[in-house]
C-alpha cells in the first residue's frame, strides 16, 4: 500500500489544496493522516483535501508526490474511488433536495433536513455517510414500486431512512468491535443500539415541532420504529414497510463485487483503531451468523435484485478475513 499527493492546484477558502490518495487501504491513509495531524474533516469519501502549507510535510512523512493526473489514475485502479456521479448525490444541496421534496412547504421543514445532513457529514463517519444515505433513498426508490404500499407509508419509509443513521458515535471509540448489522452481526450490539435508539428519539425531537405541517403523532411513532428495524434487520413477515426500510439500508450488501469491495474498506477505515485481530474476529462472526440466517433481504424484490450477489459478496469476504 502507497500513499501518494498531488501538487496544491485546487483553490479554496484563500489557499491552494492537494489530494491524499491510497492505491489500497482506507484504514492505512486515515491512519496516516492522523499521524501526520491531518484532520477527520479533511476527509472527502475517498481522498484528503490537505492544504499547500502541509504538502511538504506529508511528503516528508511519506506521501509519495506524484502529478494530477498520475494520482486521478491511481485512485481509479486502488477501487476506492466514489464516482462524479456517487459523489454528486452524496452532496449537501443535492440530499437537501431531496428533503424538501418530502414535503408541501419545503421551508417548514429545512431546518431539521439541515440538522440531519450535518449530522451525516460529521468527520467520524466514512460508511455511514452521505453517500450512504444517497444510496440507501436510492435503493428504496428502485424496490418501492413492485410493494404497492401507501404513499403515506412510502413517506414513513423514506423518513426512516434518512434518520436511521443519524445518531452514530459507534466508530469513536478505539477498541470497540463495530456492532452494527450491516457491519457485524445480526440483533444486537451495545454501541450500535443505542445509536439507533438515539436516532429513533431524534425523530420525535426533529418532526414533533412539525406538527403544523401535516405531522401526526402517529406518524412520529412509525417513523421511530421503522428506525429501530434497521438496529437488526428483521422485520416481522407482515412489516411490508419495514422490509423496505430494512432492504434499502442493507443493499450494499448486494452491490458488484467492486462495491462491495469498496465498502468493506469503508467500515475498516471508520473503525480503523480496533485492532486487526479483534477485527477480523468479530467481522468474521457476522459474516457467517449474515450467512446462516439465510435470508438478508425481507422484501420479493429486494431479494431478487440482491440476495444472491450479497451471499457471494459475504462468502468471499470471509474467505478473505480467514486467509
Amino acid at each position: 500500500m502507497t500513499l501518494y499527493i498531488d501538487p496544491p492546484a485546487w483553490p479554496a477558502h484563500g489557499t491552494l489544496f492537494s489530494h491524499l490518495v491510497s492505491d489500497g487501504s482506507l484504514r492505512e491513509l486515515r491512519l496516516f493522516a492522523r499521524a501526520a495531524e491531518v484532520p477527520d474533516r479533511a476527509l472527502d469519501l475517498d481522498h484528503y483535501d490537505v492544504p499547500a502549507a502541509r504538502y511538504d510535510d506529508l511528503v516528508a512523512a511519506g506521501a509519495v508526490p506524484v502529478e494530477g493526473g498520475d494520482l486521478a489514475r491511481r485512485l481509479a485502479s486502488s477501487g476506492l474511488r466514489v464516482s462524479g456521479a456517487e459523489r454528486g448525490r452524496a452532496k449537501r444541496a443535492a440530499l437537501l433536495t431531496r428533503w424538501d421534496g418530502l414535503w408541501a412547504d419545503p421551508s417548514l421543514a429545512r431546518a431539521a433536513g439541515e440538522n440531519l445532513v450535518d449530522r451525516w457529514r460529521e468527520p467520524h463517519r466514512v460508511y455511514h455517510s452521505t453517500l450512504h444515505l444517497a444510496v440507501a433513498l436510492d435503493a428504496l426508490d428502485q424496490i418501492a414500486p413492485a410493494h404497492g404500499v401507501a404513499e403515506r407509508d412510502l413517506w414513513r419509509a423514506r423518513l426512516a431512512l434518512w434518520f436511521h443513521d443519524a445518531v452514530h458515535d459507534g466508530g469513536r471509540g478505539p477498541r470497540e468491535v463495530p456492532q452494527r448489522s450491516e457491519d457485524t452481526s445480526r440483533g444486537e450490539g451495545g454501541i450500535a443500539r443505542q445509536d439507533e435508539e438515539r436516532s429513533a428519539d431524534l425523530v420525535a425531537e426533529l418532526l414533533g415541532p412539525l406538527a403544523g405541517t401535516g405531522v401526526s403523532a402517529d406518524d412520529v411513532d412509525e417513523v421511530a420504529r421503522l428506525v429501530m428495524v434497521t438496529a437488526d434487520h428483521d422485520p416481522a413477515p407482515d412489516d411490508a414497510v419495514g422490509g423496505l426500510v430494512s432492504d434499502a439500508d442493507l443493499a450494499v450488501l448486494g452491490g458488484s463485487p467492486a462495491v462491495y469491495a469498496r465498502y468493506t474498506h469503508q467500515v475498516r477505515a471508520e473503525y480503523c483503531d480496533v485492532p486487526d485481530p479483534l477485527f477480523r474476529a468479530g467481522r468474521s462472526q457476522v459474516l457467517s451468523t449474515l450467512l446462516a440466517d439465510g435470508h438478508l433481504f425481507r422484501t420479493a424484490a429486494g431479494a431478487a435484485r440482491w440476495e444472491d450477489a450479497a451471499a457471494a459478496n459475504l462468502r468471499s469476504e470471509l474467505a478473505l478475513l480467514a486467509a
